[in-house]
Order: C-alpha cells, then sequence, then structure tokens
C-alpha cells in the first residue's frame, strides 16, 4: 500500500490551508466598537481596549491556533478544541522566534495574524473580556501562512479562469470550503530523490499513480504537495529545488495518473525545514530529500 497512513503534515503548513481556502466566517463590523463571541454569535461592546496594560490584572495564557478574526478581535481555538475570543490593544506585543514583528497591533498590516497560524497569547483581564498583553508565534510559521495563503488563493483565481469544463466542479467545492475549519488526514506518500535533482524515478513514479488511484476511491478527497531538502547547500538554493519537486511531482499527478487540476490544494517547497529524519547523517539526509502528496478530505464531508 504507498500511502502511509496517519503520517504528520507541520501544522503551520494544513492550518493555513485549511484557513485559507475557507470563506471568512466573520461578518463585518465597525472599527471602533469591540465585539465578542457568545456561541458563534458577534455581540456588539461599545469602546476602545486601553493601550496601557500594565495595571489589568492577569488573565489565563492560551495556546492554540488562530480560528477566526475580525479587526482587533481574535477567536483561538486549543487543542482540546475549546474557543476563546481575545481583544487585541494598541499596547499589545506581538513577537516572533525571530524578534519583534512590530510594538503595537496598530503598527502591524491586517493580514499579519492570519487565520491558522499558531500562537501563544498572554492575557489581561478587562472587565469580562481579555485583552492580549502579548501575543507570541514562529516566523516560520507566519511565513508559511502567508506563503500558503496566497498560493491557495491564486490557484483558485487561475482554476476559475482556466478550467472551462471543470468550473460548475469547482465552483461547487469553493462552496464547500465556506464551512471547513479541518480536514482527515487519509494518508501520505512520500517519494524522494537524489542530490541536488528534481527527475521522478520510475519507482517515484509508480508510488505517485498508486496513490492517485487510492485517493480516486475517496470521495472529495484533495492532494496537497510539499517538496523538502536535506541541509545541504544554501537557503536559497534549497527553497528552489524543492519548488521543482513539488512543481514536478504535481505536474506528473496531474498528467500521468489523471489526477484533477481543481482537486490539488498550491504545491509548496519548503527547503529544509521540518527534517524527517536526521541531517547530520546520510542515510537522514537521503530521507529529507523528498517530496510529501498529502490525502486530505474536509471533516465536513467526510462524516466527521
Amino acid at each position: 500500500m504507498s500511502i502511509e497512513s496517519k503520517r504528520r503534515i507541520p501544522p503551520a503548513i494544513l492550518s493555513a490551508i485549511v484557513i485559507a481556502a475557507a470563506t471568512p466566517a466573520l461578518a463585518q463590523g465597525s472599527t471602533d466598537a469591540s465585539q465578542e463571541y457568545d456561541e458563534n454569535v458577534l455581540t456588539t461592546v461599545y469602546g476602545s481596549p486601553p493601550t496601557d496594560l500594565s495595571e489589568l490584572p492577569d488573565g489565563p495564557d492560551i495556546d492554540g491556533i488562530i480560528s477566526a478574526r475580525q479587526n482587533r478581535r481574535l477567536e483561538v481555538t486549543s487543542p482540546d478544541g475549546n474557543s476563546t475570543p481575545v481583544v487585541l490593544s494598541d499596547g499589545t506585543e506581538i513577537r516572533s522566534s525571530g524578534g519583534f514583528l512590530g510594538l503595537a497591533r496598530d503598527r502591524l498590516a491586517a493580514n499579519d495574524l492570519l487565520n491558522g497560524l499558531p500562537v501563544t497569547i498572554e492575557t489581561v483581564a478587562w472587565g469580562d473580556r481579555l485583552i492580549a498583553s502579548e501575543v507570541k508565534l514562529k516566523s516560520s510559521d507566519l511565513e508559511t501562512a502567508q506563503m500558503i495563503q496566497a498560493g491557495t488563493s491564486q490557484k483558485f483565481a487561475e482554476q476559475g479562469a482556466a478550467i472551462g469544463e471543470n468550473a460548475a466542479a469547482t465552483e461547487a467545492l469553493r462552496g464547500r470550503f465556506g464551512d471547513i475549519d479541518q480536514y482527515n488526514i487519509k494518508g501520505t506518500t512520500n517519494v524522494y530523490f537524489d542530490t541536488g535533482r528534481y527527475n521522478l524515478s520510475g519507482e517515484a513514479r509508480r508510488e505517485l499513480c498508486n496513490s492517485a488511484a487510492q485517493a480516486e476511491g475517496m470521495d472529495n478527497a484533495l492532494l496537497l504537495v510539499v517538496g523538502y531538502t536535506d541541509s545541504t547547500g544554501s537557503y536559497e538554493v534549497n527553497q528552489e529545488l524543492s519548488e521543482k519537486r513539488a512543481g514536478r511531482v504535481t505536474n506528473f499527478l496531474q498528467q500521468q495518473c489523471g489526477w484533477k487540476p481543481w482537486r490539488m490544494l498550491t504545491p509548496t517547497g519548503m527547503a529544509e525545514a521540518d527534517p524527517a529524519a536526521d541531517n547530520s547523517t546520510v542515510r537522514g539526509k537521503a530521507q529529507n530529500r523528498r517530496v510529501a502528496v498529502n490525502v486530505l478530505v474536509s471533516k465536513s464531508v467526510d462524516g466527521m
């Protein structure tokens, strides 16, 4: 069996792909009104959150993924499925693992805190609401989320213009994405490459078509293709190489294995990020020179 069940996808990639594909779930609201969530309904509370947070009592720390956002309001969903509304203030500090992204919320672009981005938030209590005093995230997660979101949006635009006979199917897929917040990972197939190369071996070609055939039997299955390299070479070289590997696999799946383009999420190159094995050994490097073909089915259509 080509598909290796329950292989993991990096959380930043999966989360970003899911949310980028989804229709925004929040209604537009007043820019000078503070709002909070109450059983998935936004209620309005007028007034701006304070800038000086030093005198406010500490609130709980929150770890999770940004599942909804609007202006200065976030909803963060933790691994146990609980969602917590959080307000951003001009006094909120937003830090990445690589340093400050900004000292205050109003100095950041609206898309700096993306839906699907993993975050750790320190809060203070403001009445019956929570204000984020500090938002921590990994700069690599942010970069990945931005790349996936932009690429997925572009892919849908290109598909809508270019795929005439599949227009109806593409629109139906868009509609389903409006309510998706999670995917079931049905399996992963890895194909491997020689150092510095992105051509497909005969074995890789067979495995890819076998994987596509198995995925074809799953209702509403999508493929997410992610390319990787080992640690040999510079970042610029490895990034380009990982993109070429992902692109070559994507083209082969569509051209030779019959996988429909509108069932393919945007291929992504991740260079040497998220290694599968130790890059200090020859064997480990060989396992890292790979492309992962992930089979995804949304929970909204998978009966969960």
